[in-house]
């Protein structure tokens, strides 16, 4: 639609209103402007969606991977005790399965060593008239540590011992603590070993000086190894955490008996790879189910997802399709009739997504454990899990993976698009201060017509007619009653001057 002006009113000196005319002008040629940010808006909006499905692609890559490799989560092992109140047991990947009868004879404990008592803790523990004597200490037994503790006027009481030996301990690591135990009887030192089993063993020295207090020591309690039989073989251990009896299995004892053989029970952690398997089925509806949003007519809008033409991420939901019906050819699964996702009992819905059936998946793993490992994984790399997770890597390879292509192309697009938007906003820019300066100056003319009139009148009307008569001139009154000298009706100033 043109632009159109009420000529009386422009010349009775109100002039135009500049910065709407220049608006109405620059609007006539936005639309493409507006058609470019529409653009742009669909591409940030698509490439959202893009980045949401590839990310769940990641995923689903990560857990089928999972499925794969020496630790992988088809080797999961686990490791049961028959009881866990005398010796519970953790099993770790390789380990061996089987059964396995643990007796506990004795646990390890940590080195005693206790003094009789005295009557008062602050009193010296030096004999009469001795200003100065020994504590020498065996650590570990007669191969360990010796620890020679001087005693003097600075640490001759229970009190000031038990903190000299602690300070003692902590510089020179002996790995033992000393306090003072106070009862109705009297007062005792007590010295504990850190460590357990035999290198945790306590002893005053046996030579004669080396206990020149009048302090009397009970015969050392503890400081000995766990003793255990695994199958009938004996095995000591310094702690009661024992790691080499079992390979790849750790023992943690708990009490001794002797009397009780325990059975540890070793093998496939059917928990683990049934979470595994379910966690798969998980990660692979999450992205079907965002493609499928994607080719979902809105009934509100009649229209598909932002992606719905999308024709890569057609091809991709065909590729998962056919990779999820994967057939193995491999001689175990074929002998075994895992060859698919079906025998394991994870079939394929309508819409395309898995539903696993736990009864038939537990079955197969109680019954053949072995068996569905080897349709997953093999050694000739033929089994489900080997193939998906080939395809899922070519997939979502950071460069030439489907979709990352088609966010590159989309980046790309958003780029060429901004620029050409910024381009159009420096054009109408310039455009708008030109158009603004020329009307800024027709405004000032408009603006300066009716006082020009009254000066071409007030001429005419002082001029004689051939009569001797004197000329007569009508005008129009401006309603602009003062001249703006030039100035535009948006506030620009022209060079044109009334006189």
């Amino acid at each position: 639609m043109g632009i159109s002006f009420n000529a009386a009113a422009l010349l009775s000196g109100n002039g135009i209103d500049v910065s709407a005319v220049v608006s109405e002008i620059e609007a006539s040629g936005s639309g493409q402007l507006t058609a470019w940010q529409g653009d742009q808006t669909t591409l940030q909006t698509q490439a959202t969606a893009l980045t949401s499905i590839n990310s769940d692609l990641s995923n689903l890559a990560t857990a089928v991977q999972g499925f794969t490799g020496a630790d992988g989560a088809l080797t999961a092992v686990t490791a049961n005790s028959s009881e866990s109140a005398i010796v519970s047991a953790t099993a770790q990947t390789g380990a061996t399965a089987g059964n396995y009868t643990v007796v506990v004879d004795s646990l390890a404990s940590s080195g005693t060593l206790y003094t009789d008592e005295v009557a008062n803790a602050t009193t010296s523990i030096l004999p009469s008239g001795q200003s100065a004597g020994e504590l020498n200490l065996q650590i570990g037994g007669s191969g360990g540590t010796a620890a020679d503790i001087a005693i003097t006027s600075s640490n001759d009481t229970l009190t000031t011992l038990a903190q000299s030996i602690n300070s003692q301990s902590a510089t020179n690591n002996w790995g033992i603590t000393a306090s003072v135990i106070t009862d109705a009887d009297g007062s005792r030192l007590a010295i504990y070993s850190t460590a357990t089993g035999a290198s945790g063993a306590l002893a005053v020295g046996t030579n004669s000086g080396d206990n020149t207090t009048s302090l009397t020591f009970e015969p050392p309690v503890g400081g000995t190894n766990a003793t255990i039989t695994v199958n009938g073989i004996p095995y000591a251990s310094t702690t009661n955490t024992v790691t080499g009896a079992i390979p790849d299995v750790t023992l943690s004892l708990t009490s001794a008996d002797p009397a009780t053989p325990v059975t540890v029970t070793v093998g496939p952690d059917t928990t683990a790879i049934t979470n595994s398997v379910d966690n798969f089925v998980t990660e692979y509806n999450t992205v079907i189910g965002d493609i499928n949003t994607q080719f979902t007519i809105n009934p509100t809008t009649s229209e598909e997802g932002p992606l719905g033409s999308d024709t890569d991420l057609r091809v991709l939901q065909s590729t998962l399709a056919s990779d999820i019906t994967y057939t193995t050819t491999d001689a175990t699964s074929v002998s075994s009739g895992f060859t698919n996702l079906a025998a394991l009992g994870i079939t394929m819905n309508n819409d395309g997504t898995l539903t696993v059936d736990s009864t038939t998946l537990s079955t197969a793993l109680t019954s053949n454990t072995a068996a569905v490992q080897n349709f997953f994984t093999n050694a000739n790399s033929t089994g489900f899990a080997d193939n998906f997770s080939a395809e899922l890597t070519n997939l979502t390879d950071p460069a030439t993976g489907i979709l990352n292509e088609d966010l590159a192309s989309n980046q790309q697009q958003q780029t060429d698009l901004t620029n050409e938007i910024t381009d159009f906003q420096t054009q109408l820019a310039a455009q708008t201060t030109a158009l603004t300066a020329e009307f800024d100056q027709v405004n000032a003319n408009l603006e300066e017509y009716p006082f020009t009139l009254n000066e071409v009148t007030a001429v005419l009307g002082s001029l004689t007619t051939l009569d001797g008569g004197t000329a007569t001139a009508t005008t129009t009154p401006s309603t602009n009653t003062t001249p703006t000298s030039g100035t535009s009706a948006s506030g620009s100033s022209s060079t044109g001057s009334s006189s």
